[in-house]
């Protein structure tokens, strides 16, 4: 069925009585109630799925992908509402690159991961010997996403393990289960019973599910250390796992960029769902001999936009999701203006306000080994740092233990792509940052994971390669 409205979708996923109360982090009011599962629950879940498993793969990929077509189809006609329920659990706006746009990508990467054909790949074929690469499903693969993009995560998640024969079994943040239960509420009225399952639960839960011995492989996204512990959980029962880290994106501005060109698009680059997105510029490098006019047109573009409760339409910027991560920004730019730095824009967040809304923020004159620049700060607030040459912002770019995403601002291509070669990072965009596709692989760095997402390398990785040899 289709729900006009949040309200109509929180009445379906919510328990009779009872549950953990979700808030508002933009208003303080009460969202809706969600049960919360014990392990014994997420036991009962797995069963289940890897009894539908074999039945779900035997359907082959042809009917899959009818089926998860399907399935983007049910969340274009609950748009409105999906993207309502997110707006007021998540607080990000409707508008902009927020909610709405999340529920876009949402259908857009569901329907990606049916584009491509895994066909066995022939790996010798010599006259004498015959070899072929297969892709078999793994079995159930255990998914536990994040806050920040709770739905579209979750798809880049299920929807390339559901093509590739997988069940899954999802355990969404405490910070934001609703939207997750009712993505997977729409999605489930497509899918055939145990394919695709949602457990709401505490860390014990997420614990549970990265060791579980019924459990073939674990995707996540999320903090480094949590990350690590997935990984020694993981290890006993040596899991395949694909790790989407923590991520200090950083900025490199070339001596040759138009300052006023490229403000608006570096603004988005760090301030996107309010810079609450692993893959934002979290640090920005820039030459002293264009440092002033890059920090004006910077300032000029954010002042610009609005930041408020998400379901104003005229909104763009919304609050922190929670007061933890509240907490972490407004410490880190205290840090940095304790230490002299000079604050373009922002950082005097209105103590009476309702919600956790910090404003947006612009430190300029900071010293590179500032914990602004150097700790992942998750949220509306850029360092911008003066330095001499591409030189030294390459090796300041290079210093950090994560390598998730970078980027490279300049008129001159060919320049930027030589500078963009020697950063370490899994991604480094051209005048531009962030700017992900469903057709091209995303994986990280260093301490910022492994394994890739998106496209055919995304499909691949969740497969057991088979070779057959004669």
């Amino acid at each position: 069925m289709s729900y006009s409205n949040a309200q109509e979708l929180l009445s379906a996923i919510q328990p009779a009585s009872g549950g953990t109360e979700i808030f508002d982090p933009a208003t303080g009011e009460l969202v809706g109630r969600v049960a919360q599962n014990s392990v014994a629950d997420l036991d009962a879940a797995v069963s289940a799925a890897r009894t539908a498993q074999p039945a779900w793969d035997a359907l082959g990929h042809e009917e899959r992908n009818r089926l998860l077509n399907l399935a983007a189809d049910r969340i274009e006609a609950n748009a409105e509402a999906l993207a309502e329920l997110l707006s007021r659990e998540q607080g990000k706006p409707l508008n902009g690159p927020n909610a709405r746009f999340e529920i876009g990508g949402c259908a857009a990467w569901l329907r990606a991961a049916t584009a491509y054909e895994v066909e066995p790949e022939v790996v010798v074929d010599d006259g004498e010997t015959y070899a072929a690469k297969h892709y078999r499903a793994l079995g159930v693969v255990g998914a536990i996403g994040p806050w920040n993009w709770p739905m579209m995560i979750s798809i880049w998640q299920l929807a390339p393990s559901l093509r590739m024969g997988n069940t899954v079994v999802m355990k969404p943040s405490e910070y934001t289960p609703l939207s997750v239960l009712a993505l997977g509420h729409v999605l489930n009225e497509v899918l055939p019973a145990d394919v695709l399952q949602v457990v709401a639960g505490g860390r014990e839960v997420g614990e549970k599910l990265s060791g579980h011995p019924e459990i073939n492989k674990i995707m996540f996204t999320g903090s480094t250390p949590t990350g690590k512990a997935i990984i020694r959980s993981s290890a006993d029962t040596v899991k395949r796992l694909t790790l989407e880290l923590g991520g200090n994106d950083a900025g490199i501005v070339m001596e040759d960029a138009d300052p006023k060109a490229i403000a608006e698009d570096l603004f988005w680059g760090a301030f996107i769902n309010t810079g609450q997105t692993c893959a934002a510029l979290k640090r920005l490098y820039v030459p002293e001999s264009i440092y002033t006019q890059v920090c004006q047109a910077l300032t000029e573009v954010a002042a610009k936009m609005p930041m408020g409760v998400g379901l104003d339409e005229n909104n763009v910027l919304g609050p922190l999701q929670n007061k933890a991560q509240y907490n972490i920004v407004a410490d880190l730019v205290q840090g940095a203006v304790d230490s002299g730095a000079t604050v373009l824009l922002g950082a005097n967040p209105d103590s009476e306000a309702a919600g956790y809304f910090y404003p947006t923020t612009l430190v300029a004159d900071i010293d590179p080994q500032n914990d602004l620049v150097t700790k992942e700060q998750f949220g509306p607030a850029l360092p911008i740092v003066k330095v001499k040459n591409v030189e030294e912002a390459i090796t300041h770019a290079n210093s950090l233990e994560t390598g998730l995403g970078a980027s490279v601002w300049g008129s001159d291509r060919e320049q930027a792509l030589a500078v963009a070669a020697r950063i370490q990072a899994g991604t480094v965009w051209i005048n531009s940052h962030g700017t992900i596709d469903p057709r091209i692989p995303f994986g990280g760095a260093k301490q910022s994971g492994y394994g890739l997402e998106f496209g055919l390398d995304g499909l691949k990785a969740l497969a057991q390669p088979q070779l057959i040899k004669g």
